[in-house]
């Protein structure tokens, strides 16, 4: 969801700057299923731009017709939407929206959080009855000791008015990193595909390579290094890697650089054979290799959904590294009974 927030800040100082007023729409609570879950948000302009989505679309109209009061008045209010009848989804969506005027160093945290990959934590304090109170509202726990409000006459440190108010908590981890070892034309592709999910990519090209980042659609960083130097990269348990530099020998060095590194998923392009003979000699440069690290190997990369081209190619990687992530075993949707998602009661 980290994506989604850049997204929603990048569009407020935008308008900020226009000396436009904003408002943020939070799902806090749901009860049932929806097609978006509890803690995704949206940025509402007076002019009627939106930033972001709580549903597939049918529930912002309504969102921002009750956003009309906060625009006037700056004081939150809660709203529900009964989907149930409306969306066929069964879920009664509780949504919080307030002003969206953080300090001055708001932004400046969150940028700060943002690129040291570091974990911070948004709560909001909301009611589950359809209501305007100046004691709702939403906090961002950058850190143990700095604690900034979305809207700066909020104060999340004040006792409860009410008994019945709740909170809704979440942990926002950093966004989701693919490295993409190689910068041939199937690692465009894949950079295109995995950044309009929101992740961000880096490319690591030769240093010969006369390639610049304009050549990756939605690259976050492109690196013109050797396997010697691929540690100066930040791999974590956030980051996929995918080797595709199309030639063994530079596959085979990468690999042996990645030895100690532990990312949720490594991915080796190429058939069954070339990745036995690549994982044989690998052996033979690092024998003391922990067992663990080749847990996260995933040979030939991708799940077999019939790609052929490098688009389709992208998807089926782009797929595996979802389903290793989500820990999900990928299955037909239409042999699921039941409800996809957990109903959830909150």
């Amino acid at each position: 969801m980290v994506h989604e927030l850049k997204k929603i800040l990048n569009s407020y100082e935008i308008s900020h700057k226009q000396g436009l007023k904003t408002v943020l729409a939070s799902v806090v609570a749901l009860n049932g299923s929806s097609y978006r879950r509890p803690g995704v948000r949206m940025l509402i302009e007076e002019t009627g731009k939106m930033t972001g989505a709580v549903s597939g679309g049918c529930v912002e109209k309504e969102i921002w017709r009750q956003s009309q009061s906060v625009f006037e008045n700056d004081i939150p209010k809660m709203m529900q939407y009964d989907g149930r009848f409306r969306l066929g989804c069964e879920g009664i969506l509780h949504i919080l929206i307030e002003p969206f005027h953080p300090e001055k160093g708001f932004i400046e945290a969150f940028r700060k959080v943002i690129k040291e990959r570091l974990n911070f934590k948004i709560t909001s304090r909301y009611s589950k009855k359809t209501e305007i109170s100046s004691g709702f509202g939403t906090v961002f726990n950058f850190t143990k000791t700095l604690k900034i409000p979305v809207f700066n006459e909020f104060d999340f440190n004040t006792e409860k008015a009410d008994e019945t108010w709740k909170e809704f908590s979440q942990t926002i981890f950093p966004c989701f990193k693919l490295v993409i070892i190689g910068a041939e034309h199937d690692a465009v592709q894949l950079c295109s595909f995995a950044s309009l999910t929101g992740w961000e990519v880096t490319v690591v090209a030769a240093a010969s390579d006369m390639k610049t980042a304009d050549f990756f659609p939605g690259i976050h960083q492109l690196i013109n290094t050797s396997a010697e130097e691929i540690g100066n990269i930040k791999i974590d348990s956030q980051t996929a890697v995918i080797l595709m530099t199309h030639s063994f020998v530079n596959d085979l060095k990468f690999l042996v650089a990645l030895k100690n590194t532990k990312p949720a998923y490594l991915g080796l392009l190429g058939p069954v054979k070339r990745r036995e003979k690549l994982l044989q000699a690998f052996l033979e440069y690092a024998p003391e290799v922990d067992d663990s690290f080749f847990d996260v190997i995933h040979g030939p990369a991708g799940l077999n959904i019939g790609a052929e081209t490098p688009q389709e190619i992208a998807i089926s990687i782009l797929s595996e590294i979802l389903s290793v992530i989500r820990q999900q075993q990928p299955v037909s949707l239409k042999t699921i009974t039941g409800t996809i998602h957990k109903q959830i009661e909150c």
